[in-house]
Formats: C-alpha cells, sequence, structure tokens
C-alpha cells in the first residue's frame, strides 16, 4: 500500500490536473465503490465495539491494542495478495473496516457516555465531506481536476458545519473548528486521490481503496478527538 503514496508533490497533488485513460477512470470510480464498502463496514464496527462492554475493556487493554496493531496492518496486506480475486479482496477490504471500527469502541463509547452529541457530529461531518469527494470522482471522465475536487468538497464542508451548528448547536466557535476539520478532511483525500492516480503501479481498485480509507480512518480519528477536546472531554 505505501508504493501508492507520495509519488508526486502535496502541492500537484492538491492544485494538478490528472488526465486519465478509460481503464484508468474506470479504476478509481471502482475504489471508491471499494472505499464506501468500506466505510459502512467501520460504521457497522464502531457501533457493536462502542456497545460491547467486553469489545471496550480489551481494546482499552495493551494485549488488545496489540491484537488492533497486528490486524490492521495484517488484513491489508492480505487485501493487496488477494486483489487479482474481485470477491476475496472485497472481502478483506471489509473486514479492515470491520477491525478498524472495533479497535475505535474505547474512544467511541467513551465519547457516547461523556458526550453524546460526538459521535454524530464526527461522522456526519467525515461522511458529507467523503460525499462530497466521491461525487466529484464518479463524474470524473477524462481528467481528475483536484481544485474541482477541492472546491466540491470545501462546499460539502461547509454545508456539514451547517447541519451540525442546525442539530446540535456547535456554536460559533464549534462551527470554526469543525470547518476547519473538514477542511483539512478535504484536502487528505483530494491529495490521496491524486497520488494514487499518478501513480504508474497504480492498477488494482482494492490498492486505491485500502490507502484511501486509511487517510478516511485518519481523518474521522482527528475528528473525534479534537472535537473531545473542544467539549472539554479529551482524555
Amino acid at each position: 500500500m505505501s508504493t501508492l503514496q507520495n509519488n508526486i508533490p502535496v502541492t500537484q497533488g492538491l492544485f494538478g490536473t490528472t488526465e486519465l485513460d478509460e481503464i484508468r477512470s474506470a479504476a478509481i470510480k471502482k475504489t471508491y465503490a471499494l472505499l464506501s464498502l468500506s466505510v459502512v463496514a467501520a460504521i457497522i464496527g464502531g457501533f457493536i465495539g462502542s456497545n460491547s462492554p467486553a469489545l471496550v475493556q480489551f481494546f482499552a487493554t495493551i494485549p488488545g491494542w496489540i491484537v488492533a496493531m497486528v490486524a490492521l496492518n495484517a488484513i491489508p496486506y492480505v487485501a493487496i495478495a488477494c486483489r487479482n480475486n474481485p470477491l476475496m479482496g472485497t472481502l478483506a477490504l471489509v473486514g479492515d473496516g470491520l477491525i478498524a471500527g472495533l479497535v475505535l469502541a474505547p474512544v467511541l463509547y467513551m465519547a457516547r457516555v461523556v458526550a453524546p452529541d460526538i459521535v454524530p457530529a464526527a461522522l456526519i461531518l467525515t461522511a458529507i465531506v467523503f460525499a462530497g469527494v466521491t461525487a466529484t470522482v464518479m463524474i470524473t471522465q477524462v481528467r481528475f481536476s483536484a481544485p474541482r475536487g477541492l472546491a466540491a468538497g470545501l462546499f460539502f464542508a461547509i454545508i456539514g458545519v451547517v447541519i451540525l451548528n442546525m442539530f446540535l448547536n456547535i456554536g460559533f466557535l464549534g462551527m470554526v473548528i469543525s470547518g476547519a476539520i473538514g477542511i483539512f478532511g478535504v484536502f487528505v483525500l483530494v491529495n490521496a486521490t491524486s497520488q494514487v492516480l499518478n501513480n504508474p503501479e497504480y492498477h488494482e481498485p482494492v490498492a486505491g481503496a485500502l490507502m484511501l480509507f486509511a487517510g478516511l480512518f485518519n481523518v474521522f480519528v482527528a475528528i473525534l478527538h479534537l472535537l473531545l477536546m473542544f467539549a472539554g472531554r479529551d482524555d
């Protein structure tokens, strides 16, 4: 998975345009479709984990942390090994998402107990940003325009902040902080997409989905922790 990273400067990844042939255009669409499956699996894993006291306690321990790290690093390698098998590769991606969600069980449980609005806020903001960038990718034909992806993502990030304030009443400072986090998420996803598309070794949607999921997962974790900090409850 690391072979698909850091192939072009960040400035080009955020503001450049990538010419696509028919094969690569279809591949990036499949990549985002697979990524969506990983995201859904992660949400399911997070829900199961945060509602299971046994899993919360286990992943909060050192042995649980070790198991989580081994699983999070081993499953992507399994997915890469199975990338030429659509069924096995897809199952590995779903498994990667599910494990990622389960690993967050202690953090999600803490957030659900001390600040019930934090997890929905993080999920809503991440989902809206993801939807904006995905929409841009899905209408891409012969070229991927990073600035267009940024514009769409930033627009959806603003919409997400407005929705958060409407339903969760996060206030002006909360809107500023959430907006900054949403913008960060857009930059991460657009740059990661450009990196994948500009790598000559990128031919498999599975590999691209793994890289993009890692970026999206990190964005969600950052959003979750920063919103907890804003709420004054980050331990």
